[in-house]
């Protein structure tokens, strides 16, 4: 049985007590808010169409993200001591955290297409973005993203591990873990380059490529008014897009001689706990109709409970 244990973030109880607050209040905010943004979207009969529908499921992904992540980190945060893992429950977490986070990236693309046939085409767009092809869409990010994880963790995990196995991280993340190897990782590297290539920079050129042609598209309107609205409703799926695939890219693309295990652990606590709590910040600030149902939801609620 090979147990690894997680690297402390500090030795000081007082730096790991704060760490710990913050990363419970993160967790915290992140769950609730992808929550509401689903559960919104669900219950409101005029948010019914597919650009809301991709963002009640990238909610739902989001909320799975952190909970792959975050309550075991918070365990070893609050036990004071390098907690262990099984190389089994290493190899789970690992397998979800790059099926979510891979499902994820791409249905970002997604939604990036659906703001593009509904700016570039909006004559079709009902007839291009139907029920059926949105479900398909969202069918095939998960099932793309569970192809590449499956593959990708039995491959690292058939590596053999050398005595030292201390994951220099708070989670098992691919880099860490490839350290402990007592073997040639080219491979493996080569397999990781691979899927983050499939999961980051494919789907990010087709995020460019729509949104090129949404810009041209914007350019073409003749009221300021109609551009501003129009830009709007694709200024928070762009500032999300580049939080998530910059931390992403910055961890995952770079090669594996420059890699830093503390510049990497620092990364990845945004693109763990700090993204998933800016996503429905930024979707509901930025977007008149998800505030306003979902303000209609709150008065909802209120009023069936003084009842």
């Amino acid at each position: 049985m090979i147990q690894f244990h997680f690297h402390l973030l500090s030795t000081l109880p007082e730096i790991q007590l704060l760490i710990f607050l913050a990363f419970l209040l993160m967790y915290l905010l992140s769950l609730c808010g992808n929550a509401a943004v689903a559960l919104t979207v669900c219950t409101d009969r005029s948010l019914h169409t597919p650009m809301y529908f991709f963002l009640a499921n990238l909610a739902v992904l989001e909320i799975c993200y952190s909970s792959v992540i975050a309550p075991l980190a918070l365990v070893n945060l609050v036990s004071g001591r390098k907690a262990t893992i099984s190389l089994a429950g290493c190899g789970t977490q690992m397998f979800f955290f790059v099926f979510v986070g891979g499902a994820d990236c791409i249905l970002l693309a997604v939604m990036a297409y659906d703001r593009y046939v509904a700016i570039c085409h909006p004559l079709r767009y009902t007839l291009l973005m139907n029920g059926k092809v949105c479900a398909c869409l969202i069918a095939g990010s998960l099932v793309l993203g569970f192809l590449l994880s499956l593959q990708l963790t039995i491959l690292i995990f058939h590596l053999p591990f050398c005595t030292t196995k201390e994951i220099n991280h708070f989670f098992c993340d691919i880099p860490a873990v490839l350290r402990l190897a007592c073997t040639n990782t080219h491979v493996h590297q080569a397999a990781l380059f691979f899927v983050s290539v499939t999961v980051l920079t494919i789907p990010f050129l087709l995020i460019c490529l729509s949104y090129i042609f949404i810009m041209a598209a914007i350019l073409q309107i003749h009221s300021a008014a109609g551009r501003c609205h129009t830009f709007s409703t694709c200024s928070s799926h762009l500032t999300v897009v580049l939080l998530q695939y910059g931390c992403c890219s910055f961890i995952y693309l770079q090669p594996n001689s420059s890699y830093s295990l503390e510049q990497g652990r620092v990364v990845s606590v945004i693109y763990t706990f700090v993204t998933p709590v800016l996503n429905p910040l930024i979707y509901s600030m930025r977007n008149k109709e998800l505030k306003d149902a979902l303000s209609r939801v709150l008065r909802r609620k209120v009023l069936s409970q003084r009842k």
